[in-house]
């Protein structure tokens, strides 16, 4: 997603977090993945927020879309100049309200953001993974999940919010450890990924592959395959918006010229924008971990196994209480994919609230500040909390 970070009114932070580690799953009992391979050991990185309880009944986990990380809120040093990715949403008396609950974000598995993936080194040839790295699903970055909260003593989930593929991994919790979860807070998600967002994951991941500095994965330690992954941002970061955000944004001005220049260079400042993103992704992610965790995401299905293809069958397993959001202008997933998650539910007698937020600024929506939204969430998790009092 998109990096719109901001401070809520009040300016309230989490103050300095470190990031933690935890490893699992070594030799010979490594995670055996939906692929059938095996991998381990496996690093997981982390962050927790706030304080646990005494009963272990106030956990919040956190989970992040495609190209986010475990750094959810706060700051590691007083230079950083911007807190992490949810920072407006995670906090003393925010909508995830630290003072209350204890929060807790990972890394997914595939990432590249301390938890092990492709740019792993593997203990079997001291090299990187690169595309030795096995394929894994939205079902095997759960498991690691629930490896981390079996070390962390964590027995029950208070609620789950995750927004995009943090929502995929949240309606995979639910029917994958459906006694553990309370409650969940899918944010613009879907049950299976439409083949339009399909097309535009292909796209990106041959931009990688057609870089000739890619060598088929094989670049760790030479000349990375900076070009291809930048386009594949670039691509990536026009879903996450709305035709009305690109328009208010950049309409058809130019960038710092008069005229056309006629040649390639960026006339329009909504070309520059794009580029810039390309080129601050590159210097934070790594292309082969963007290949692996699209493809994760283009797997996902939970009606994949149903014969009605409704996903009634799938939450069937579900216990816990929803509240389902979608964005009025969010195309990569519809508020109709919302409607057919929640009437899914409903129809396996679920406890679910749904909501249509208005907003404008597409799929990325739900990582920006929304007092609406953030009103929704703190009312929520409140209302669960009072409940199992």
């Amino acid at each position: 997603m998109s990096e719109y970070i901001a401070h809520d009114a009040q300016g309230k932070t989490v103050g300095l977090v470190e990031k933690k580690y935890f490893t699992f799953a070594e030799p010979p009992n490594e995670m055996v993945l939906d692929s059938k391979a095996k991998l381990g050991p496996i690093t997981i990185a982390y962050e927790t927020y706030g304080t646990l309880d005494e009963n272990g009944r106030n956990v919040v986990l956190v989970l992040h879309a495609l190209t986010g990380d475990s750094h959810a809120a706060g700051y590691y040093d007083e230079t950083d100049d911007k807190p992490g990715w949810w920072d407006n949403m995670i906090g003393p008396g925010k909508g995830i309200d630290t003072d209350k609950y204890f929060v807790v974000c990972s890394n997914v598995l595939g990432g590249c953001m301390g938890t092990t993936g492709p740019a792993s080194i593997d203990p079997k040839t001291g090299n990187p993974y690169g595309m030795r790295f096995p394929f894994m699903t939205i079902a095997d970055m759960v498991r690691a999940q629930k490896a981390l909260l079996d070390h962390l003593g964590i027995r029950q989930i208070l609620s789950m919010i995750g927004g995009s593929m943090g929502g995929m991994q949240l309606l995979q919790w639910t029917i994958q450890y459906p006694d553990m979860v309370k409650s969940a807070i899918p944010l613009a998600t879907t049950m299976r990924h439409s083949a339009l967002a399909i097309a535009f994951n292909e796209v990106a991941r041959q931009s990688i592959i057609a870089d000739p500095n890619w060598n088929n994965g094989d670049y760790y330690g030479a000349v990375k395959p900076n070009l291809g992954l930048s386009v594949a941002r670039m691509i990536g970061h026009i879903t996450y918006l709305s035709d009305e955000a690109l328009r208010r944004k950049f309409g058809r001005r130019l960038q710092d010229k008069d005229d056309f220049s006629f040649n390639f260079e960026a006339d329009f400042q909504v070309e520059s924008y794009l580029r810039h993103q390309g080129a601050k992704f590159v210097e934070r992610f790594d292309a082969n971990s963007f290949l692996y965790i699209t493809k994760a995401a283009d797997y996902f299905d939970l009606t994949r196994n149903d014969a009605s293809g409704s996903g009634v069958q799938a939450f069937s397993r579900a216990e816990a209480r929803f509240m389902v959001a979608s964005f009025t202008s969010d195309w990569l997933y519809p508020t109709y994919q919302s409607r057919d998650m929640v009437k899914a539910m409903k129809k396996n007698g679920l406890n679910v609230s749904f909501c249509e937020v208005e907003a404008e600024w597409g799929h990325d929506a739900f990582l920006l500040p929304n007092q609406r939204l953030t009103n929704l969430v703190k009312g929520f998790l409140e209302s669960v909390y009072n409940d199992i009092q």
